[in-house]
């Protein structure tokens, strides 16, 4: 995970170095995916969220597009469409 000031600074740097620009995440989105994703951590019943809880965590936050469906064939990886609402 890279830290970068600006969606400008993203793009340049990604430019500069020629690698495909990948879905952002604001810094606000970043804190409450971990607050919603770890909610449960120190529970004993604790689980990881399954991949309809994940849609709709990814949703909330404005996080939406194939990169952010667990079910998709891109999850995690190149990105195709918007990516953030």
């Amino acid at each position: 995970m890279l830290f970068f000031r600006s969606e400008e600074r993203v793009r340049e740097w990604c430019s500069t170095l020629g690698y495909p620009l990948r879905p952002l995440v604001r810094m606000d989105q970043l804190w409450e995916l971990a607050v919603k994703w770890y909610s449960t951590r120190l529970q004993i019943d604790s689980r990881r969220p399954q991949p309809a809880e994940m849609r709709e965590i990814f949703g909330d936050l404005g996080l939406v597009g194939d990169f952010w469906d667990p079910q998709s064939d891109l999850f995690g990886g190149a990105a195709s469409g918007p990516t953030t609402g």
